[in-house]
């Protein structure tokens, strides 16, 4: 429930509802500045009857946009019929100069001095910062199931691999506190977007102010939790929301560095760890005893989507001189879909890593599959360590390595590596010296620092 809650928020962020609805509140706060200012007529009356009165239809707004092509100003049609719906019968302009009878109408004063971006692009940043906490909650989630694994799992030892090649041990927990800092450090990257975002442009044409009050921008900006853009040139800048959405392609490609080590330790070779499998779950339609890991498959594929979306987000950035709208259909489609992917791919790796199957046994298979070849540097530096140079203690390991790794290779029995430098000469190595190398936690020492860290 608490997933699918989530991810209806952040589709009614980006819904309909949602931009209409911000933008009648800043129509109705820009009337409200307006009267607070008194330089234009709107009185605090006719404020407060926009304020009672605003409101859309999602339905006409589509109805008139078929005729004007203009969002905008089909939005602004349908909230004037809105606001004016109410008037009472009789009401007269007796005011003007000329009293023709003409019924007064408040929504005159809605949009007053302002241009179509003043409306959509403060909007926009509002739903941005909408969406950017509601990721920083989802990303936050996630680092806390990590950090709680990574201490679950701080003493299962399993081989750390370099190039997909065994290295040296390690343990599990040290991958999920790995995580746990990429996840992190995404955070602090969403959140500066979100200052990045956090602002509002009501000035105008081409930012001037020429029509506007610079008051009226701080009163609506104020009132959404926005503070004014410096200088909009009727355009919030778009290196803003490209930052944006490269805060969000990075998280998208830590969760895709997370969801590839879980595909490659699914692997039947290898099989350290499964993604949860559920019950009535069918993996092929051809092979019954398939468990494949289909949900980070799937978060590797969206992150291609939302990595790409970056590139759309760098191009919307040049525009023609003050603005032009170029960027506007591709924002429309990249941006929320960046938003939208991102916010499914946390819910699926939330699941995904709270519900991780580990097989300790198989980790410490693993581990001792290579017979002792991942304790080369340990026996390298004890050599060094004893007075040979590193030169000529690289060849004695090495040369006794190489022949573990034939018989491995040719799947022939053999001679440990412990057994062959043992039998080595040219190896001065004790019993002691030995049980010492070849015992994994050697490498481990350290290892409640990076957990005091995390």
């Amino acid at each position: 429930m608490i997933e699918r809650y989530t991810r209806e928020q952040m589709r009614h962020i980006f819904s309909l509802e949602n931009k209409y609805a911000l933008w009648t509140e800043i129509e109705v706060l820009a009337c409200e500045a307006q009267a607070q200012l008194g330089q234009i007529g709107i009185t605090a009356d006719e404020a407060a009857w926009i304020r009672e009165h605003a409101g859309f239809s999602v339905e006409r707004i589509d109805e008139i946009e078929a005729t004007t092509n203009h969002d905008v100003i089909a939005f602004l049609t349908d909230l004037g019929e809105h606001i004016d719906a109410e008037l009472p019968e009789g009401t007269e302009l007796s005011e003007l100069p000329e009293d023709n009878g003409s019924t007064l109408k408040p929504s005159r004063w809605v949009h007053y001095g302002m241009t179509s971006s003043d409306l959509g692009d403060t909007a926009l940043c509002c739903q941005t910062t909408q969406a950017l906490d509601l990721i920083a909650t989802g990303l936050n989630a996630l680092i806390e199931i990590t950090r709680c694994r990574a201490l679950e799992t701080k003493d299962v030892l399993c081989v750390g691999r370099t190039h997909g090649i065994h290295a040296e041990p390690m343990t599990f927990g040290m991958k999920f506190a790995s995580w746990t800092w990429a996840l992190r450090r995404a955070v602090e990257r969403v959140r500066a977007a979100r200052v990045a975002m956090a602002v509002g442009a009501i000035s105008g044409a081409v930012g001037s102010y020429s029509s506007i009050d610079p008051f009226v921008e701080e009163y609506v900006c104020e009132h959404l939790g926005l503070v004014p853009d410096p200088l909009s040139t009727q355009v919030v800048a778009r290196d803003r929301h490209a930052q944006a959405a490269s805060a969000l392609a990075i998280a998208a490609a830590s969760l895709e560095q997370i969801a590839t080590e879980v595909r490659a330790l699914q692997k039947s070779d290898t099989l350290e760890a499964e993604e949860p499998f559920t019950l009535g779950q069918k993996g092929s339609s051809a092979m019954p005893h398939k468990r494949n890991p289909i949900t980070c498959e799937r978060v590797c594929g969206l992150a291609r989507v939302v990595k790409a979306n970056t590139q759309v987000a760098l191009d919307d950035v040049a525009l023609w001189h003050e603005r032009d709208i170029s960027h506007s259909s591709a924002e429309r489609v990249a941006f929320f879909d960046s938003f939208i992917a991102l916010d499914y791919m946390l819910a699926k790796m939330r699941w995904v890593l709270e519900g991780l199957v580990i097989y300790p046994e198989n980790c410490r298979a693993n581990l001792e599959r290579t017979r002792g070849l991942i304790f080369s540097s340990k026996v390298l530096l004890t050599l060094v360590d004893g007075g040979l140079s590193r030169e000529d203690a690289y060849t004695i390991v090495q040369r006794n390595a190489m022949a573990v790794w034939d018989d491995i290779q040719n799947a022939r029995p053999g001679a440990s590596f412990r057994e062959r430098i043992e039998a080595d000469p040219e190896a001065p190595l004790s019993a002691e010296q030995l049980d010492v190398i070849f015992d994994p936690w050697a490498f481990l020492g350290q290892i409640d620092l990076l957990f005091k860290r995390l």
